[in-house]
């Protein structure tokens, strides 16, 4: 018997089980046999503070000083070069302005990515204030200080069931029963399947697919310093990652919550936009996957408690901003729950809060 119990085992649910842990006892369910399978564990690992509306950008703020100090810190340099074609000058000033992000003379564009072709690209823009995430250890390390205050952390519990019994949830699993006074829903892409499980209204969360591709180092050059590079109409990015580079289409396609896989015709359809820009074809991938970003309808994430039952709790809705918002939402969870005021302002947590749908 549990005071709080989450089902989701992703970067949602893992931070607010850290939280809330010295607040009461924590039950975390997760269905998958380990913990971040499906969005967390395929994420682009970037953190990247003005990227989002403006309520994504002061979750991702607000982490940094976690992101920089706790447990050593989870990020690492690595810089963003966005750049444009030479007939897309309208677009490339939109998104200076969206990422706050100085535009930069071409020639150091091509001193820090030596492929890119100039015959073609004819904007770039520059901030060093991009770094990747260590996402494992960053999830693991939420679960352990989750485990530390006492919270169970559960995987291979897929919920078959929920039923309010008088003032408490019964959840059960494929591998037993739960009880909780707080159900909170961070299941991702299944976020309003388990709310009409529960018998609270959905929201209309839309999961969108995204596929990546691994692709040996352009040329043979070692890409280990080289930025993420993203493109200003935000038709594909790449990224360095363990000596090769991860390249995506930067496809929104609405899907079904599922186990996702790319879509071959979609990851070709993006190399070749990369590949647009780059003088070294890609003759091989190495690997590739995809993952689901699920959007609420107005594509802010969504945490807080339900109108029509205030015993279930939302952290849904993360879109591609899971991991660089998890510890503010999760510290925002968890002083919504303590009844404490948040460092956050009252029209970041009007953005955020499921009331605005009812």
């Amino acid at each position: 018997m549990s005071d709080f119990l989450i089902i989701g085992g992703g970067i949602a649910g893992a931070s607010a089980a850290a939280r809330l842990a010295p607040l009461g006892k924590v039950t975390l369910l997760e269905r998958e046999a380990s913990l971040g399978y499906h969005a967390s564990g395929r994420s682009a690992a970037l953190y990247e503070s003005n990227y989002g509306l403006a309520s994504t950008v002061a979750l991702s703020k607000a982490s940094g000083e976690y992101f920089r100090t706790a447990h050593g810190g989870f990020i690492t340099p690595r810089g963003l070069l966005m750049l444009a074609k030479k007939n897309e000058g309208a677009a490339f000033s939109h998104a200076c302005t969206s990422l706050n992000m100085p535009s930069i003379p071409i020639e150091d564009a091509f001193a820090k990515v030596p492929i890119l072709r100039s015959d073609v690209v004819g904007f770039a823009a520059y901030h060093d204030a991009a770094f990747d995430i260590d996402t494992d250890r960053m999830i693991q390390t939420f679960a352990s200080d989750a485990r530390a205050a006492g919270a169970e952390v559960l995987t291979g519990h897929e919920v078959t069931a929920i039923t309010r019994a008088g003032h408490r949830w019964q959840v059960t699993t494929t591998k037993g029963q739960f009880e909780a006074d707080i159900l909170f829903n961070a299941s991702g892409a299944w976020a309003d399947v388990v709310a009409r499980m529960a018998g609270v209204a959905p929201v209309g969360f839309t999961p969108m697919r995204r596929s990546m591709a691994r692709i040996p180092a352009p040329g043979g050059h070692d890409v280990s310093n080289w930025p993420m590079i993203l493109d200003a109409r935000e038709d594909w990015y790449a990224k360095p990652d363990a000596g090769s580079l991860i390249v995506s289409p930067a496809e929104e396609h609405p899907m079904e919550p599922f186990d996702a896989w790319p879509d071959d015709m979609v990851l070709a359809e993006g190399l070749a936009r990369y590949e647009e820009h780059v003088t070294e074809p890609v003759t091989r991938l190495e690997s590739s996957w995809a993952g689901l970003r699920t959007f609420s309808p107005d594509r802010n994430l969504v945490i807080g408690p339900a109108k029509d039952n205030p015993a279930f709790f939302w952290i849904a809705g993360q879109g591609g901003y899971g991991f660089q918002s998890a510890p503010a939402a999760s510290q925002l969870v968890a002083d919504l729950v303590a009844g404490r005021a948040s460092d956050l302002d009252t029209k970041t947590q009007a953005a955020l809060d499921p009331a605005r749908f009812a």
